[in-house]
């Protein structure tokens, strides 16, 4: 496998299982919807790019059932190896969607979410995944447009702004687009797919959603680097993890924008 991008939040540290659970706690009901619309059913050959915690993967897996199959590939499989147990028709492999090639027109379904924000060549992984579904197959992404909508207390005055949310979105998107996910759907469209279908949806973040959960531990796993980087003080992120498990705290979520689209 070719040299990866550097990925900040990466699947090795010892906050990942924690975050693979929130994002499943968070994100998977929707995603299952999503699925669901492409008509995936027994049989299906599907492919799961940079599956994190497997938890879609294996939801996949049991909607095509013994006659079909799931890849689910990473640049880091540890979380996936750790509950793919009594699953034999899901395969797990390491990938790099980045540098490494996939088998062209072999899935009816392609997913991926929260993955491609994070690629710096995002455009040429995209036209891999295209590359690799049948004729008719459905590629469905799921991605963040985190640049359109920000804490705003002249809109709603219980919004709270956050140094270290601000610190960590800078950190981050320095080889990110932030409107990524609200592009998606002019992409599929430039790239031929058809009964092109796009949703998106964001919730307020607050300690009652999960959503402070999914911050602090961003908080913890990053914080250092983004303090080293000199966008944010010791003080500021230990005032921000103390906020966030108040009632105080209330954020805009990033939108997560939800495409999919059919290869002739």
């Amino acid at each position: 496998m070719a040299a990866s991008n550097v990925y900040p939040l990466d699947n090795a540290h010892g906050k990942a299982d924690t975050r693979m659970d929130i994002l499943a706690h968070m994100f998977d009901p929707p995603t299952q919807r999503a699925l669901e619309r492409t008509g995936v059913t027994t049989g299906w050959h599907c492919l799961e790019v940079g599956g994190g915690g497997g938890s879609v993967a294996r939801w996949l897996a049991a909607r095509v059932g013994p006659s079909g199959r799931v890849l689910c590939t990473d640049i880091n499989t540890r979380i996936i190896e750790n509950h793919r147990a009594g699953t034999p028709n899901l395969e797990v492999e390491v990938h790099d969607i980045a540098h490494d090639t996939l088998p062209a027109e072999s899935f009816d379904l392609v997913h991926a979410r929260l993955v491609l924000i994070h690629v710096i060549e995002r455009e040429r992984a995209l036209e891999r995944m295209v590359q690799a579904l049948k004729p008719g197959g459905w590629l469905v992404i799921e991605d963040f447009d985190s640049a359109s909508i920000r804490p705003d207390r002249t809109i709603n005055r219980f919004e709270t702004p956050l140094p270290t949310s601000e610190a960590v979105r800078a950190y981050l998107t320095r080889n990110q687009d932030g409107y990524f996910g609200r592009r998606l759907h002019g992409r599929f469209r430039e790239l031929g797919l058809t009964e092109v279908y796009a949703e998106a949806r964001m919730l307020m973040f607050d300690r009652h959603n999960g959503g402070n959960d999914l911050m602090r531990v961003n908080f913890e796993q990053i914080g250092q680097d983004v303090i080293k980087a000199g966008l944010l003080t010791q003080a500021q992120l230990d005032a921000d993890l103390a906020l966030i498990e108040t009632d105080e705290y209330a954020m805009p979520s990033p939108i997560m924008w939800s495409v999919s689209g059919r290869k002739p």
